[in-house]
């Protein structure tokens, strides 16, 4: 990773304060980072947890990887090193909205241990939760609405996550949600569950 080519810069600390944003919201901000396969669920969980939160009237957004690759990560493909700066970019995005008292929720399939690491490392103690929507290889390619495993497999798409690149499966996530026995819904409520019992929602 580059150091930053930024010089006389120069940290600026807000008027309105993290506290004062979370007092107001009564809720914590934090980041939910789910990680998984291509055709895991992540999107899926993502959006369903995102309208289950709003509906609580708590504040949230979901970073998907496919939305953000058609801006900020643009210029970026699927090689190893494109995959380690996408996922460095997203963790600061999401460092910012836990910073400003949002819950967001990341949907990105995040290959490397390493690079989500580093996205916990940069927040605080409690910020950032790890959610590992996990499903086989076989699983995931049964229900492919985009095709994306037969092009892999056929050799029409380089660096595919699962086939020709591999993933590293977390070692320690705060949940575990497993799609191939769990509904949409089951998944949904561990993770509800989970945020509740450890003072994430009021």
């Amino acid at each position: 990773m580059a150091d930053s080519k930024a010089t006389n810069i120069t940290w600026h600390a807000h008027s309105v304060t993290r506290a004062e944003r979370e007092a107001t919201f009564k809720h914590r901000g934090c980041t939910i980072w789910m990680t998984g396969l291509s055709g895991s669920g992540k999107s899926t969980l993502a959006n369903a947890l995102d309208d289950a939160l709003w509906k609580r009237g708590i504040r949230s957004y979901v970073l998907d990887g496919d939305n953000v690759r058609h801006g900020l990560n643009k210029d970026l493909g699927f090689s190893p090193a494109d995959r380690t700066e996408t996922i460095r970019r997203i963790g600061e995005v999401a460092k910012l909205f836990t910073d400003a008292g949002v819950i967001n929720v990341t949907a990105f399939i995040s290959p490397y241990r390493e690079d989500r690491d580093r996205a916990r490392s940069i927040q605080a103690d409690g910020d950032f939760l790890e959610v590992y929507v996990r499903a086989s290889v076989e699983a995931c390619e049964g229900r492919d609405t985009k095709g994306l495993y037969a092009k892999a497999r056929a050799g029409q798409i380089k660096e595919f996550t699962g086939i020709s690149a591999p993933y590293e499966e977390p070692s320690a996530p705060e949940v575990v949600v497993d799609t191939e026995t769990q509904s949409v819904e089951e998944s949904l409520a561990v993770i509800v569950a989970y945020l509740e019992a450890n003072g994430y929602l009021s």
